[in-house]
């Protein structure tokens, strides 16, 4: 796994600035549909949310069963209703979820900022082939950067949210 505590840290500091600056934040929780899936099992470590980036009340929760955090969840509702636009999306499986969920938003007409470095994801194996972690995350942003997001570092998104663009 790429280096998920390095990564939680940095969406703590992401999240902060947003509280600090009443930027609405979402929080995606994933349970898997099969009680013995691998990962993302209701009832089990899995699919708790991380103490560094934890809710603090009034955080929305939207919990969702597929990668892409708009299938059959309330997401895109909460994001009309509250007129937002411009989504800055971190988290993981990048190769997964956060791919997913950024190439939906694109389609319904989203503009997306992923924190690349406030995203982590796996090795993963193909015909046998181990795909290092660092070729999965760079390929994944590098496929998500310009026509279906903005990919930038952590201190970018920040100096963004001090300029007002989100």
């Amino acid at each position: 796994m790429h280096d998920a505590i390095n990564t939680s840290l940095k969406i703590q500091e992401l999240l902060s600035t947003c509280r600090r600056k009443s930027i609405p934040v979402i929080h995606i929780q994933h349970f898997a549909t099969n009680p013995t899936a691998p990962a993302f099992a209701p009832d089990t470590h899995n699919v708790k949310i991380h103490e560094h980036v934890k809710p603090i009340k009034g955080e929305k929760i939207i919990h969702k069963k597929y990668p892409n955090s708009f299938r059959e969840t309330e997401l895109e509702e909460h994001l009309k209703n509250r007129g937002i636009s411009t989504l800055v999306v971190v988290g993981m499986m990048t190769h997964n979820c956060v791919e997913s969920t950024v190439r939906a938003a694109y389609d319904m007409g989203y503009k997306c900022i992923v924190a690349g470095d406030c995203c982590t994801t796996k090795s993963l194996i193909l015909n046998g082939n181990e795909i290092p972690v660092e070729y999965v995350q760079n390929s994944f942003l590098a496929a998500l950067n310009g026509r279906f997001s903005k990919v930038v570092q952590k201190d970018d998104v920040l100096k963004l949210l001090s300029k007002g663009y989100v």
